[in-house]
């Protein structure tokens, strides 16, 4: 019942009010009691609708990038496209990666099939500036540059090791070579081009500690 409901039917039903609830002697104090009552009752109502269907509206509008900006520094247990899994510190997330320590390892959000240990909170107050962060191939290509051999897990396929070559829009070239070397020509076996769909996670070479 809305407040106009109350409203009226108080208005309807004041001399019913007056003759049958209450008889001949009721008092004005317990009359208008009743109503404020009735109105108190349907404005918590009104209130509490209110209230519930902004928390609905203002949750429809969070995206995993915004809790995971919120969980920096929790332990996650990160489970990939293939049945991979990766366990780590969260240390920084954007739109389109989360980045994790102990072991280091990059990981694109669409290779996330699920993670454990996310809290409900959000960083809805700077949400715009974890939309503004670098995208994946942005952070692909400072890897690239820095030419520090990499380990590469793909979905549904052996890792690969090897040195990024390029980095495309949607895809990155990998110049494959054993784990702990460097990219000599006589090292690399052979360059293949992987689409960003099919990376799970990207972590540093064997000997070295760092992404770029």
């Amino acid at each position: 019942m809305t407040l106009s409901d109350v409203e009226a039917s108080w208005q309807a039903g004041t001399a019913s009010l007056w003759t049958t609830r209450y008889g001949a002697d009721v008092r004005w104090e317990r009359l208008f009691d009743d109503l404020q009552g009735q109105l108190d009752a349907a404005q918590a109502a009104e209130v509490a609708a209110e209230v519930g269907e902004r928390t609905r509206i203002e949750r429809s509008r969070i995206t995993l990038a915004d809790r995971l900006a919120a969980a920096q520094g929790a332990t996650l247990a990160v489970h990939l496209r293939g049945g991979g899994q990766a366990r780590g510190t969260l240390l920084e997330a954007a739109q389109e990666w989360l980045l994790l320590g102990s072991p280091l390892a990059l990981v694109p959000l669409a290779a996330v099939t699920g993670l454990v240990g996310l809290g409900r909170s959000a960083a809805t107050a700077g949400a715009d500036g974890v939309r503004r962060r670098h995208s994946l191939a942005a952070v692909l290509r400072a890897v690239s540059r820095d030419r520090s051999p990499v380990r590469l897990d793909v979905v549904d396929a052996p890792p690969l090791t090897g040195t990024i070559d390029a980095v495309g829009a949607d895809h990155l070239d990998l110049a494959e070579h054993a784990a702990g070397e460097l990219r000599r020509p006589s090292a690399v076996t052979c360059v293949r081009v992987v689409p960003f769909a099919g990376i799970a996670r990207v972590a540093p070479g064997a000997g070295t500690s760092s992404l770029g």
